[in-house]
């Protein structure tokens, strides 16, 4: 992607910081964010990307250009309160009215998440595009499950109702440098904590970032009228156990992991990643390999 106009929302976020720092080497990049801490404004600029103060809740997206080449909608509202009220405003009305905004664009995504499927009573599930939804009981994020199945819904009205191509990616287990649950895990084994599971070999399908950003151009050509809708993971599932361990073993020390397991607890995070794989070709980074990236930068940063 060469000399675009791209809006990214949520650009001081996990994924999309560096998603938009990639795409700022060679695009006109509109950042998006609240910009509430210090130091993100200054961050963002710091990697050519056009600062967008905004705050998706008041749904006013002005400052926004109406015909954009592309929209990247990776925001979100993922907060301990059971506000359903405000959760819907954020993931859900925002959506509709940003894509309202700018339906001039060529094609858009909205970054969805597993959390929409129903947990499946089976260890070793892969989840399906095709899978039931439901409330996934997320305990940090109540509100999130349902929010996101809303934000899926008014996507894809959007779609239809603007004529917008639109891919709904629904993402898994993000990380990187730039954070995401295997670096909070190493933070943990970092600072001799163990780290919780929810049961014995718990799968996830986590992707690198480097994998999320230069498979973007292909995510957003297979954008389509109805929504396409697809999961947003590496190719392979990994035990959060197996991922625990090699980060031990690259920091030198032991990796404890406990199980704790509460009603209702879903059994598998993994995703069937075939249909990614048939759109964007498989990832790069293996995820002995991204792990290594964090190890690597958590060291630079201790010097």
């Amino acid at each position: 992607m060469h000399g675009e106009c791209v809006v990214v929302t949520g650009v001081t976020g996990q994924i999309a910081f560096p998603l938009a720092a990639h795409l700022a080497q060679h695009n006109d990049v509109w950042g998006v964010a609240r910009f509430g801490e210090p130091g993100q404004r200054a961050r963002v600029e710091a990697a050519g990307i056009r600062p967008v103060p905004l705050d998706l809740a008041a749904g006013d997206f002005t400052a926004l250009p109406r015909e954009p080449t592309f929209v990247v909608h990776l925001a979100a509202y993922q907060g301990p309160d059971p506000d359903y009220d405000h959760a819907l405003a954020v993931n859900a009305e925002a959506t509709g009215l940003l894509l309202a905004h700018c339906r001039g664009a060529k094609a858009a995504l909205v970054m969805s998440t597993g959390s929409v499927y129903r947990p499946h009573d089976e260890p070793f599930h892969r989840y399906v595009e095709t899978d039931p939804l439901g409330d996934s009981g997320t305990i940090h994020a109540p509100t999130y499950s349902i929010s996101k199945i809303a934000q899926e819904a008014v996507a894809r009205f959007s779609a239809r109702a603007f004529g917008l191509p639109v891919t709904i990616a629904r993402m898994n287990a993000a990380y990187g440098p730039n954070g995401g649950l295997p670096h909070m895990h190493l933070d943990t084994i970092v600072r001799g904590a163990p780290v919780i599971a929810r049961v014995a070999e718990h799968l996830y399908s986590p992707i690198h970032e480097h994998d999320i950003a230069w498979p973007l151009d292909a995510l957003l050509a297979a954008a389509s009228v109805p929504a396409t809708i697809v999961n947003w993971g590496g190719d392979k599932p990994v035990a959060l156990q197996s991922w625990c361990a090699h980060l031990g073993a690259l920091l030198g020390r032991e990796a404890v992991v406990e199980v704790v397991t509460r009603p209702g607890t879903r059994q598998s995070n993994a995703f069937d990643s075939t249909k990614r794989i048939t759109i964007t070709g498989p990832c790069r980074v293996g995820w002995q390999e991204g792990m290594q990236t964090m190890v690597d930068a958590l060291e630079r940063r201790s010097r």
